[in-house]
Protein backbone atom coordinates (compact mmCIF):
# COMPACT_ATOMS: atom_id res chain seq x y z
CA UNK A 1 0.00 0.00 0.00
CA UNK A 2 1.11 3.64 -0.77
CA UNK A 3 2.14 6.37 1.39
CA UNK A 4 -1.08 8.42 -0.18
CA UNK A 5 -3.31 5.59 0.28
CA UNK A 6 -2.32 5.20 3.96
CA UNK A 7 -2.67 8.87 4.59
CA UNK A 8 -5.90 9.14 3.10
CA UNK A 9 -6.68 6.19 5.43
CA UNK A 10 -5.51 7.99 8.55
CA UNK A 11 -7.27 11.23 7.66
CA UNK A 12 -10.80 9.00 7.52
CA UNK A 13 -10.26 7.31 10.38
CA UNK A 14 -9.41 11.01 12.40
CA UNK A 15 -12.60 12.44 10.73
CA UNK A 16 -14.79 9.93 11.80
CA UNK A 17 -13.57 9.69 15.34
CA UNK A 18 -14.22 13.51 15.57
CA UNK A 19 -17.34 13.06 14.26
CA UNK A 20 -18.58 10.50 16.54
CA UNK A 21 -16.76 12.70 19.38
CA UNK A 22 -19.10 15.82 17.94
CA UNK A 23 -21.89 13.75 18.18
CA UNK A 24 -21.26 12.50 22.05
CA UNK A 25 -21.22 16.07 22.71
CA UNK A 26 -24.14 17.36 21.22
CA UNK A 27 -25.95 14.35 22.69
CA UNK A 28 -24.60 15.54 26.19
CA UNK A 29 -25.38 18.98 25.62
CA UNK A 30 -29.06 18.52 25.06
CA UNK A 31 -29.15 16.26 28.18
CA UNK A 32 -27.76 18.45 30.23
CA UNK A 33 -30.96 20.93 30.91
CA UNK A 34 -32.86 18.40 32.12
CA UNK A 35 -30.03 17.05 34.40
CA UNK A 36 -29.87 20.78 35.36
CA UNK A 37 -33.20 21.04 36.04
CA UNK A 38 -33.96 17.87 38.35
CA UNK A 39 -30.94 18.95 40.47
CA UNK A 40 -32.81 22.14 41.14
CA UNK A 41 -36.04 20.41 41.90
CA UNK A 42 -33.76 18.11 44.49
CA UNK A 43 -31.47 20.50 45.25
CA UNK A 44 -34.31 22.62 46.23
CA UNK A 45 -36.04 19.99 48.09
CA UNK A 46 -32.90 19.35 50.21
CA UNK A 47 -32.94 23.32 51.07
CA UNK A 48 -36.82 23.21 52.32
CA UNK A 49 -35.95 19.94 54.28
CA UNK A 50 -32.47 21.17 55.68
CA UNK A 51 -34.09 23.92 57.00
CA UNK A 52 -34.24 23.63 60.63
CA UNK A 53 -36.72 26.48 61.27
CA UNK A 54 -39.86 24.82 62.46
CA UNK A 55 -43.05 24.30 60.95
CA UNK A 56 -46.03 25.30 62.93
CA UNK A 57 -49.63 24.64 62.11
CA UNK A 58 -50.56 28.21 61.54
CA UNK A 59 -47.88 28.17 58.73
CA UNK A 60 -48.52 25.40 57.42
CA UNK A 61 -52.55 26.73 57.11
CA UNK A 62 -50.90 29.83 55.58
CA UNK A 63 -48.94 28.03 53.03
CA UNK A 64 -51.86 25.46 51.67
CA UNK A 65 -54.36 27.97 51.51
CA UNK A 66 -52.39 30.72 49.55
CA UNK A 67 -51.29 28.09 47.15
CA UNK A 68 -52.83 28.08 43.74
CA UNK A 69 -54.50 24.30 44.42
CA UNK A 70 -56.16 22.86 41.06
CA UNK A 71 -59.16 21.99 43.50
CA UNK A 72 -60.08 25.62 44.31
CA UNK A 73 -58.88 27.27 40.78
CA UNK A 74 -61.71 25.22 39.32
CA UNK A 75 -64.68 26.73 40.86
CA UNK A 76 -63.22 29.86 40.31
CA UNK A 77 -62.51 29.10 36.83
CA UNK A 78 -66.39 27.99 36.73
CA UNK A 79 -67.76 30.83 38.17
CA UNK A 80 -65.87 33.40 35.62
CA UNK A 81 -67.83 31.44 33.07
CA UNK A 82 -70.61 31.43 34.41
CA UNK A 83 -70.22 35.57 34.97
CA UNK A 84 -69.32 35.91 31.30
CA UNK A 85 -72.24 33.49 30.36
CA UNK A 86 -74.86 35.73 32.34
CA UNK A 87 -73.81 39.03 30.37
CA UNK A 88 -74.46 36.63 27.39
CA UNK A 89 -78.12 35.33 28.29
CA UNK A 90 -79.10 39.15 29.16
CA UNK A 91 -78.79 40.09 25.05
CA UNK A 92 -81.00 39.57 22.66
CA UNK A 93 -80.27 37.22 19.95
CA UNK A 94 -78.28 38.34 16.96
CA UNK A 95 -80.50 40.01 14.07
CA UNK A 96 -80.90 38.06 10.82
CA UNK A 97 -80.85 39.02 7.34
CA UNK A 98 -81.56 37.84 4.26
CA UNK A 99 -81.79 38.54 0.32
CA UNK A 100 -84.27 37.13 -1.68
CA UNK A 101 -85.38 37.00 -5.38
CA UNK A 102 -89.16 37.40 -5.04
CA UNK A 103 -92.03 36.41 -7.57
CA UNK A 104 -90.01 35.62 -10.67
CA UNK A 105 -92.18 34.26 -13.89
CA UNK A 106 -91.17 30.85 -14.16
CA UNK A 107 -91.88 31.08 -17.81
CA UNK A 108 -89.05 33.39 -19.36
CA UNK A 109 -87.58 34.15 -15.70
CA UNK A 110 -86.57 37.73 -16.76
CA UNK A 111 -86.83 40.20 -13.69
CA UNK A 112 -88.68 42.77 -16.09
CA UNK A 113 -91.72 40.97 -17.13
CA UNK A 114 -93.93 40.88 -14.41
CA UNK A 115 -94.52 44.20 -12.33
CA UNK A 116 -94.95 42.47 -8.83
CA UNK A 117 -91.48 40.72 -9.66
CA UNK A 118 -88.63 42.11 -7.13
CA UNK A 119 -85.23 41.48 -8.69
CA UNK A 120 -84.04 41.69 -5.20
CA UNK A 121 -85.58 42.03 -1.71
CA UNK A 122 -83.75 42.24 1.87
CA UNK A 123 -85.43 41.74 4.82
CA UNK A 124 -83.93 42.14 8.84
CA UNK A 125 -85.82 40.04 11.31
CA UNK A 126 -84.93 40.62 15.07
CA UNK A 127 -86.83 38.35 17.63
CA UNK A 128 -87.59 39.41 20.79
CA UNK A 129 -87.98 36.20 23.24
CA UNK A 130 -91.07 35.96 25.86
CA UNK A 131 -91.09 38.36 28.38
CA UNK A 132 -88.40 38.38 31.11
CA UNK A 133 -86.95 36.00 29.79
CA UNK A 134 -83.49 37.80 29.50
CA UNK A 135 -83.55 39.26 32.48
CA UNK A 136 -84.34 35.96 34.51
CA UNK A 137 -81.81 34.01 32.87
CA UNK A 138 -79.42 36.66 33.65
CA UNK A 139 -79.87 36.35 37.37
CA UNK A 140 -80.19 32.63 37.01
CA UNK A 141 -76.45 32.73 35.55
CA UNK A 142 -74.95 35.24 38.12
CA UNK A 143 -76.93 33.16 41.07
CA UNK A 144 -75.03 29.97 39.93
CA UNK A 145 -71.86 31.71 39.68
CA UNK A 146 -72.58 32.95 43.80
CA UNK A 147 -72.79 29.07 43.98
CA UNK A 148 -69.21 28.42 42.31
CA UNK A 149 -68.10 31.12 44.60
CA UNK A 150 -69.56 29.62 47.36
CA UNK A 151 -67.38 26.22 46.35
CA UNK A 152 -64.53 28.18 46.28
CA UNK A 153 -64.50 29.62 49.70
CA UNK A 154 -65.94 25.05 50.89
CA UNK A 155 -62.96 24.16 49.02
CA UNK A 156 -60.37 26.17 51.17
CA UNK A 157 -61.79 25.34 54.59
CA UNK A 158 -61.41 21.96 53.46
CA UNK A 159 -58.01 22.22 52.88
CA UNK A 160 -57.52 24.26 55.59
CA UNK A 161 -59.27 21.57 58.08
CA UNK A 162 -57.03 18.92 56.15
CA UNK A 163 -53.63 20.13 56.39
CA UNK A 164 -54.68 21.05 60.11
CA UNK A 165 -55.09 17.19 60.60
CA UNK A 166 -52.34 16.14 58.56
CA UNK A 167 -50.13 18.15 61.03
CA UNK A 168 -51.81 17.29 64.12
CA UNK A 169 -51.37 13.46 63.11
CA UNK A 170 -47.68 13.99 62.20
CA UNK A 171 -47.00 15.79 65.22
CA UNK A 172 -47.85 13.14 67.92
CA UNK A 173 -46.44 10.16 65.59
CA UNK A 174 -43.05 12.10 65.92
CA UNK A 175 -43.38 12.40 69.39
CA UNK A 176 -44.45 9.02 69.98
CA UNK A 177 -41.41 7.87 68.31
CA UNK A 178 -39.25 10.32 70.35
CA UNK A 179 -40.93 8.50 73.35
CA UNK A 180 -40.02 5.02 71.97
CA UNK A 181 -36.62 5.55 71.33
CA UNK A 182 -36.31 7.02 74.41
CA UNK A 183 -37.03 4.15 75.96
CA UNK A 184 -35.66 2.09 73.63
CA UNK A 185 -32.15 3.23 75.26
CA UNK A 186 -32.78 2.27 79.01
CA UNK A 187 -34.28 -1.01 77.77
CA UNK A 188 -30.67 -1.45 76.08
CA UNK A 189 -29.13 -0.32 79.25
CA UNK A 190 -30.88 -2.76 80.85
CA UNK A 191 -29.90 -5.17 78.72
CA UNK A 192 -25.96 -4.80 79.26
CA UNK A 193 -26.60 -4.85 83.14
CA UNK A 194 -28.86 -8.10 82.90
CA UNK A 195 -25.99 -9.92 80.55
CA UNK A 196 -23.48 -8.76 83.35
CA UNK A 197 -25.48 -10.40 86.08
CA UNK A 198 -26.07 -13.45 83.91
CA UNK A 199 -22.54 -14.20 83.12
CA UNK A 200 -22.20 -14.05 86.99
CA UNK A 201 -24.77 -16.62 87.32
CA UNK A 202 -27.00 -14.17 89.07
CA UNK A 203 -29.96 -14.13 86.87
CA UNK A 204 -32.06 -16.38 84.73
CA UNK A 205 -32.23 -16.36 81.51
CA UNK A 206 -35.53 -15.56 81.10
CA UNK A 207 -35.55 -12.24 82.48
CA UNK A 208 -32.76 -11.87 79.66
CA UNK A 209 -35.06 -13.05 76.94
CA UNK A 210 -38.10 -11.09 78.02
CA UNK A 211 -35.96 -7.58 77.96
CA UNK A 212 -34.75 -8.59 74.53
CA UNK A 213 -38.32 -9.03 73.10
CA UNK A 214 -39.47 -5.91 74.71
CA UNK A 215 -36.47 -4.45 72.72
CA UNK A 216 -37.58 -6.37 69.67
CA UNK A 217 -41.37 -5.49 70.03
CA UNK A 218 -40.26 -1.38 70.36
CA UNK A 219 -38.51 -1.59 67.35
CA UNK A 220 -41.36 -2.93 65.54
CA UNK A 221 -43.83 0.15 67.53
CA UNK A 222 -41.06 2.83 66.15
CA UNK A 223 -41.29 1.08 62.68
CA UNK A 224 -45.18 1.34 62.48
CA UNK A 225 -45.17 5.13 64.00
CA UNK A 226 -42.63 6.02 61.30
CA UNK A 227 -44.91 4.65 59.28
CA UNK A 228 -47.91 6.13 59.95
CA UNK A 229 -45.87 9.52 60.10
CA UNK A 230 -44.62 8.95 56.82
CA UNK A 231 -48.15 8.86 55.19
CA UNK A 232 -49.13 12.07 57.04
CA UNK A 233 -46.27 14.28 55.86
CA UNK A 234 -47.45 12.82 52.72
CA UNK A 235 -50.51 14.11 52.93
CA UNK A 236 -49.24 17.63 54.50
CA UNK A 237 -46.76 17.79 51.04
CA UNK A 238 -49.98 17.52 49.14
CA UNK A 239 -50.58 20.69 50.06
CA UNK A 240 -47.19 22.51 51.12
CA UNK A 241 -44.84 20.35 48.97
CA UNK A 242 -41.62 20.25 50.31
CA UNK A 243 -41.99 22.91 52.92
CA UNK A 244 -43.66 19.37 54.85
CA UNK A 245 -39.73 18.53 55.08
CA UNK A 246 -39.45 20.66 57.74
CA UNK A 247 -39.05 19.68 61.72
CA UNK A 248 -42.00 20.41 63.62
CA UNK A 249 -42.25 21.94 67.09
CA UNK A 250 -41.82 19.75 69.82
CA UNK A 251 -44.92 20.86 71.77
CA UNK A 252 -48.34 20.95 70.28
CA UNK A 253 -50.88 24.19 69.88
CA UNK A 254 -52.76 24.99 72.42
CA UNK A 255 -56.42 24.90 71.97
CA UNK A 256 -58.82 26.86 74.09
CA UNK A 257 -62.05 26.06 74.78
CA UNK A 258 -63.65 29.45 75.58
CA UNK A 259 -65.24 30.51 72.02
CA UNK A 260 -67.38 27.45 71.84
CA UNK A 261 -71.34 27.79 72.18
CA UNK A 262 -72.89 24.76 70.59
CA UNK A 263 -76.00 27.30 70.10
CA UNK A 264 -73.89 29.58 68.64
CA UNK A 265 -71.94 27.65 66.38
CA UNK A 266 -75.19 26.05 65.20
CA UNK A 267 -76.54 29.08 64.01
CA UNK A 268 -73.07 29.88 62.14
CA UNK A 269 -73.82 26.76 60.10
CA UNK A 270 -76.64 28.47 58.09
CA UNK A 271 -73.45 30.88 56.81
CA UNK A 272 -71.56 27.70 55.94
CA UNK A 273 -70.56 27.43 52.16
CA UNK A 274 -71.54 24.20 51.59
CA UNK A 275 -74.71 25.61 52.36
CA UNK A 276 -74.49 28.45 50.88
CA UNK A 277 -73.66 26.47 47.29
CA UNK A 278 -76.83 24.36 48.10
CA UNK A 279 -79.13 27.93 48.70
CA UNK A 280 -77.71 29.67 45.50
CA UNK A 281 -79.23 26.13 43.68
CA UNK A 282 -82.72 26.71 45.15
CA UNK A 283 -82.40 30.65 44.29
CA UNK A 284 -81.40 28.95 40.57
CA UNK A 285 -84.09 26.69 40.68
CA UNK A 286 -86.92 29.57 41.43
CA UNK A 287 -85.71 31.62 38.80
CA UNK A 288 -86.53 28.43 36.71
CA UNK A 289 -89.67 28.22 37.80
CA UNK A 290 -90.12 32.46 36.84
CA UNK A 291 -88.45 31.46 33.50
CA UNK A 292 -90.89 28.63 33.17
CA UNK A 293 -93.65 30.92 33.57
CA UNK A 294 -92.44 33.12 30.42
CA UNK A 295 -93.20 30.54 28.05
CA UNK A 296 -97.36 31.42 28.79
CA UNK A 297 -96.26 34.44 27.22
CA UNK A 298 -95.55 35.22 23.37
CA UNK A 299 -91.86 35.18 21.52
CA UNK A 300 -92.28 38.21 19.47
CA UNK A 301 -90.59 39.19 15.84
CA UNK A 302 -90.28 41.92 14.20
CA UNK A 303 -89.20 41.73 10.54
CA UNK A 304 -88.59 44.48 8.00
CA UNK A 305 -88.06 44.01 3.84
CA UNK A 306 -87.01 46.41 1.49
CA UNK A 307 -87.49 44.74 -2.61
CA UNK A 308 -85.72 46.31 -5.64
CA UNK A 309 -87.85 46.02 -9.01
CA UNK A 310 -86.52 47.04 -12.60
CA UNK A 311 -89.43 49.16 -14.03
CA UNK A 312 -91.92 49.77 -10.90
CA UNK A 313 -90.97 51.55 -7.97
CA UNK A 314 -89.21 49.82 -4.79
CA UNK A 315 -91.48 47.89 -2.41
CA UNK A 316 -90.97 48.35 1.32
CA UNK A 317 -92.55 46.28 4.42
CA UNK A 318 -92.47 45.88 7.89
CA UNK A 319 -94.26 43.12 10.22
CA UNK A 320 -94.21 41.17 13.50
CA UNK A 321 -94.60 37.69 14.06
CA UNK A 322 -95.84 36.22 17.54
CA UNK A 323 -96.11 33.03 18.75
CA UNK A 324 -99.32 31.80 20.43
CA UNK A 325 -99.35 29.50 23.24
CA UNK A 326 -102.37 27.64 23.30
CA UNK A 327 -101.75 24.41 23.54
CA UNK A 328 -100.07 24.39 27.14
CA UNK A 329 -101.30 21.13 28.82
CA UNK A 330 -98.23 19.05 27.34
CA UNK A 331 -95.90 21.93 27.25
CA UNK A 332 -95.51 25.23 29.13
CA UNK A 333 -97.33 23.47 31.68
CA UNK A 334 -95.39 20.45 32.16
CA UNK A 335 -92.07 22.75 32.08
CA UNK A 336 -93.14 24.78 35.07
CA UNK A 337 -93.87 21.44 37.00
CA UNK A 338 -90.47 20.22 36.57
CA UNK A 339 -89.34 23.54 37.42
CA UNK A 340 -91.35 23.83 40.92
CA UNK A 341 -90.16 20.04 41.34
CA UNK A 342 -86.74 20.95 40.86
CA UNK A 343 -86.87 23.91 43.46
CA UNK A 344 -88.07 21.36 45.90
CA UNK A 345 -85.37 18.92 45.39
CA UNK A 346 -82.77 21.53 45.60
CA UNK A 347 -84.55 22.35 48.55
CA UNK A 348 -84.65 19.02 50.38
CA UNK A 349 -80.79 18.71 49.40
CA UNK A 350 -80.22 21.99 51.72
CA UNK A 351 -82.24 20.67 54.42
CA UNK A 352 -80.21 17.45 54.53
CA UNK A 353 -77.10 19.13 54.32
CA UNK A 354 -78.07 21.20 57.52
CA UNK A 355 -79.29 17.95 59.67
CA UNK A 356 -75.74 16.42 58.06
CA UNK A 357 -73.80 19.79 59.57
CA UNK A 358 -75.58 19.52 62.52
CA UNK A 359 -74.84 15.71 63.76
CA UNK A 360 -70.95 16.67 62.42
CA UNK A 361 -70.63 19.70 65.08
CA UNK A 362 -72.25 17.85 67.62
CA UNK A 363 -69.95 15.29 67.30
CA UNK A 364 -66.95 17.29 67.00
CA UNK A 365 -68.13 18.92 69.99
CA UNK A 366 -68.05 16.00 72.34
CA UNK A 367 -65.34 14.82 70.71
CA UNK A 368 -63.38 17.81 71.83
CA UNK A 369 -65.35 17.76 75.38
CA UNK A 370 -64.40 14.30 76.03
CA UNK A 371 -60.93 14.33 74.58
CA UNK A 372 -59.96 17.64 76.20
CA UNK A 373 -61.10 15.99 79.66
CA UNK A 374 -59.57 12.99 78.77
CA UNK A 375 -56.41 14.69 78.16
CA UNK A 376 -56.19 16.44 81.71
CA UNK A 377 -57.08 13.23 83.72
CA UNK A 378 -53.98 11.75 82.04
CA UNK A 379 -51.77 15.11 82.53
CA UNK A 380 -53.04 15.79 86.15
CA UNK A 381 -53.64 12.21 87.58
CA UNK A 382 -52.27 9.06 84.97
CA UNK A 383 -48.80 10.28 84.18
CA UNK A 384 -48.30 11.27 87.65
CA UNK A 385 -49.47 7.94 88.78
CA UNK A 386 -47.37 6.13 86.00
CA UNK A 387 -43.96 7.90 86.79
CA UNK A 388 -44.50 6.85 90.98
CA UNK A 389 -45.38 3.30 89.95
CA UNK A 390 -41.91 3.07 87.96
CA UNK A 391 -39.77 4.82 90.56
CA UNK A 392 -41.67 2.30 92.91
CA UNK A 393 -40.88 -0.92 90.63
CA UNK A 394 -37.30 0.37 90.52
CA UNK A 395 -36.75 0.47 93.82
CA UNK A 396 -38.34 -2.96 95.20
CA UNK A 397 -36.56 -4.77 92.15
CA UNK A 398 -33.55 -3.64 93.85
CA UNK A 399 -34.59 -4.37 97.01
CA UNK A 400 -35.56 -7.70 95.37
CA UNK A 401 -38.71 -7.84 96.55
CA UNK A 402 -40.64 -7.97 93.35
CA UNK A 403 -39.53 -9.75 90.06
CA UNK A 404 -38.34 -8.54 86.72
CA UNK A 405 -41.43 -9.13 84.71
CA UNK A 406 -42.98 -6.21 87.17
CA UNK A 407 -40.33 -3.95 86.42
CA UNK A 408 -41.01 -4.31 82.63
CA UNK A 409 -44.80 -3.78 83.33
CA UNK A 410 -44.31 -0.87 84.84
CA UNK A 411 -42.18 0.86 81.98
CA UNK A 412 -44.36 0.19 79.60
CA UNK A 413 -47.27 1.26 81.37
CA UNK A 414 -45.39 4.46 81.77
CA UNK A 415 -44.64 4.07 77.95
CA UNK A 416 -47.52 4.00 76.82
CA UNK A 417 -48.91 6.69 78.97
CA UNK A 418 -46.67 9.31 77.38
CA UNK A 419 -47.82 7.92 74.07
CA UNK A 420 -51.47 8.22 74.47
CA UNK A 421 -50.99 11.58 75.96
CA UNK A 422 -49.71 13.35 72.66
CA UNK A 423 -52.25 11.04 71.11
CA UNK A 424 -55.36 12.98 72.99
CA UNK A 425 -53.81 15.87 72.71
CA UNK A 426 -53.80 15.40 68.47
CA UNK A 427 -56.84 14.08 68.90
CA UNK A 428 -58.38 16.98 70.38
CA UNK A 429 -56.76 19.06 67.56
CA UNK A 430 -58.25 17.65 64.91
CA UNK A 431 -61.23 18.17 66.98
CA UNK A 432 -61.30 21.52 66.88
CA UNK A 433 -60.26 22.07 63.28
CA UNK A 434 -63.28 20.24 62.41
CA UNK A 435 -65.35 22.55 64.77
CA UNK A 436 -63.59 25.96 62.79
CA UNK A 437 -63.69 24.00 59.69
CA UNK A 438 -67.97 23.54 60.32
CA UNK A 439 -68.59 27.16 62.34
CA UNK A 440 -65.77 29.12 60.55
CA UNK A 441 -62.57 31.17 61.36
CA UNK A 442 -62.75 34.86 62.48
CA UNK A 443 -60.96 36.86 59.82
Amino acid sequence: MSNGTLQSAYCSSRLARLALYLSVLLVFSTLTPAADSGDENAAETRAVASDETPLTMERAVSLATTAADPSVQQYVARGEALENDAIADGQLPDPMISAQVVNVPTDTFRLDQEGMTQALRIGLRQEIPAGRTLDIRQRQRSTEAGGERAQTDLALRRIALETRQAWLELAWQDQAVAVLRRSRGRIEQQIESLQSRFAAGGLHSQALLRTELELALLDDRITEHRRMADRARATLSRYIGGEAYRPLPESMPDFEATAIDPDELQQQLVSHPAVQAKQARIEAAELGIELAEQAYKPKLAIEAGYGLRSDHPDLASIGVTMSLPLFAGQRQDKRQTAAIRRSSAATFDRDALLLDLRRQLKQAIADWQRYRERLALYEKVVSERARDTVEASVTTYANGQTDFAELIRSQLTDLDTQIKQAELQARAGSAWAQILFLSGEES
